[in-house]
């Protein structure tokens, strides 16, 4: 192109394929249109909507467990007279793996429908140069990522989860993208201003990437159309809007702290053209796709985010509920005697009346090197030495092993109406993620260094939840019966919901959600007998969720054929109660016998498995 600034050599703005030679930085646009044998046909229907969304988070290419094995570059036979002698796909180049749309297909939908999720949400599905960026640095907006494969190879994926009953979301990027000028859309006429703000509003200093300027009809025009495409030609349910915070202001939430105060929202620093953006996204998404979800990841706490654009909301279905993870963080680092369980309720059910919210215990920055999983600040390096069955456990892994499962119990029970959990922690994942990056020397001389380029650390383990003779198995297990057990009552949007015990000396909880009540004992070493529990429903309960079965490493302390009978009066504000046995450091569900049905047999894992004693108190 004849720029202001000169000739430019640029990939189109609505590339649908683009794709990186050996040896080179940028990548290069492909026209992407294969022969009508080779387009793959969508057959199976995309699933309804579920009343409540159990989410599993990918990332494609880093979901083998393989780390060191050499792949070839996959590239369609129709495109191979397109590229360069150096592209032929008969000449595999020997590099490590970065997993593919086909293995992700065959190998981890399968286990994500076992684990009990109905859906999946993909992340750095556009295309991005910088694999590092875990695809936020967005380079072609219509183009999905070539690293893991081809389109039609996306779309097999997509059509098999629905086979399997699962919704696919995408984790869609448009707060900003990436400042390449040679494969992206940063100077694309020659001026910083064609898709961004011009100057330092266009400019994210924290990213270093552009930001859109949304008030632009050709902006307009080009974002919603992205999101219309992926929809339409990809059979996506929804997305997952990332940074939206980013978005809806001029500051970016940056070294701000919002307190509710409605001038934090409507006010000079609220950019109106971003936040009609996406009321006009979700409208069109929602006129166009009815079934289709939005997520919006916001943690300013905007008001109307979750209300129809008809009565003057921004229109997403769900919030990302981004307190509670950093709630958990900052009470881990905290000693057990300090854990309050009001501040832990108010985390949980702090949001805007009727706003349906995916809450999430961990964030998958957590996971990245120099931040640590729920996992690690709960066992640090005893998770390296100490999860063998065949060897004696530490206090310290006792203790993380029962809380990471009380974690994720009660912040999918009243964290919102979703759940959202990052894969590999479901079974506390040990290792960071660390992509491949070579040393950075920084203006002053200083150098950091990088890993080699290594992608030894950049996959997942999913062997290790596999292992039945690992206590990570354990783990894995207790999260499957926590989907299974969702699916079964619906008890994430259960309009009956009633804290009846938050109790600081015995470090209790006690809630209902539906006919269930929950009863988490966050004690280091008190057990109670004839614990009195409030509940709204007369009748007989049964134990149907046990965090200290010996199936997820715990020490089978409760006796699950025990019946539990309510007496009448009023105790916890409840007009019945019943007695309970609640060991130190458990999370319970009780249902009434009613309710619940005859069950398979579980199956047993064959390794030796603990004895029923109390577990060694670790000192808070």
């Amino acid at each position: 192109m004849d720029t202001p600034s000169g000739i430019k050599d640029s990939i189109p703005a609505w590339i649908k394929f683009s794709v990186q030679a050996p040896g080179e930085i940028p990548y290069d646009g492909i026209y992407y249109d294969p022969p009508e044998e080779e387009k793959y046909v969508f057959k199976h229907p995309q699933p309804k909507r579920p009343k409540s969304l159990r989410i599993y988070e990918s990332h494609i290419g880093m979901s083998s467990p393989v780390g060191t094995v050499g792949a070839p570059l996959l590239i369609p036979n129709f495109l191979t007279n397109c590229l360069s002698e150096s592209l032929n796909p008969a000449m595999p180049m020997q590099e490590p793996k970065i997993n593919t749309y086909v293995n992700f297909r065959d190998d981890v939908l399968p286990r994500i429908k076992r684990l009990g999720y109905n859906a999946v949400q993909i992340m750095a599905i556009q295309e991005h140069s910088y694999y590092a960026s875990f695809g936020y640095h967005v380079t072609n907006f219509f183009a999905p990522s070539s690293r893991f494969g081809t389109p039609e190879e996306l779309k097999s994926l997509i059509d098999t989860a629905h086979e399997l009953g699962l919704l696919v979301l995408m984790d869609i990027v448009h707060s900003h993208a990436s400042n390449n000028t040679l494969d992206g859309l940063n100077m694309f006429d020659g001026t910083d201003s064609h898709y961004f703000h011009p100057g330092s509003r266009g400019y994210h200093w924290m990213w270093d990437s552009r930001l859109f300027n949304y008030g632009s009809w050709e902006v307009l025009r080009y974002l919603l159309s992205n999101a219309r495409w992926w929809l339409d030609e990809y059979k996506f349910d929804g997305f997952r809007f990332d940074g939206v915070t980013s978005m809806m202001y001029t500051h970016h939430g940056l070294e701000v702290s919002f307190t509710g105060n409605y001038s934090e929202y409507f006010g000079f620093a609220t950019d109106v053209d971003a936040v009609v953006y996406l009321m006009l996204v979700n409208d069109v998404i929602h006129g166009l796709f009815p079934e289709a979800v939005t997520i919006g990841e916001d943690v300013s706490g905007m008001p109307t985010f979750c209300l129809p654009t008809q009565d003057g909301g921004v229109g997403f279905d769900y919030r990302l509920q981004m307190a509670i993870a950093d709630k958990w963080i900052e009470i881990l680092k905290k000693k057990d005697e300090d854990w309050r369980m009001g501040d832990i309720i108010h985390t949980l059910t702090n949001r805007r009346w009727l706003e349906k919210c995916v809450a999430y215990a961990e964030s998958h920055d957590q996971a990245l090197v120099g931040d640590k999983t729920l996992a690690f600040w709960l066992m640090d390096k005893d998770m390296y030495d100490f999860m063998a069955l065949d060897r004696p456990s530490t206090p310290l892994i006792d203790r993380g092993i029962a809380l990471h499962k009380m974690i994720r119990l009660i912040t999918m029970g009243l964290g919102g109406e979703g759940y959202l959990n990052f894969m590999g922690n479901e079974f506390g994942h040990p290792e960071w993620i660390d992509f491949p990056r070579g040393d950075q020397h920084l203006p002053d001389g200083r150098v950091i260094p990088g890993n080699n380029n290594s992608y030894d650390k950049c996959r997942r383990r999913f062997d290790l939840g596999d292992a039945d003779y690992l206590r990570y198995r354990g783990m894995q297990e207790f999260d499957q019966a926590m989907q299974h057990l969702e699916e079964r009552f619906g008890f994430m949007t259960s309009e009956h919901q009633y804290i009846s015990r938050k109790n600081e000396g015995d470090k209790v909880i006690v809630f209902e959600k539906g006919n269930l009540v929950f009863v988490f004992n966050f004690h280091w070493s008190n057990s109670y007998s004839d614990y009195r529990v409030g509940c709204s429903a007369p009748g007989k309960y049964k134990i149907v969720l046990d965090s200290d079965d010996a199936l997820f490493g715990g020490f089978s302390r409760l006796n699950h054929t025990a019946e539990y009978f309510t007496s009448e009066g009023w105790y916890d504000d409840r007009p019945r109660s019943f007695l309970v046995y609640a060991p130190s450091r458990t999370a319970v569900v009780y249902a009434l016998a009613d309710d619940v049905e005859v069950e398979p047999e579980p199956v047993e894992l064959e390794s030796v498995e603990p004895e029923p004693v109390e577990p060694e108190p670790i000192e808070p």
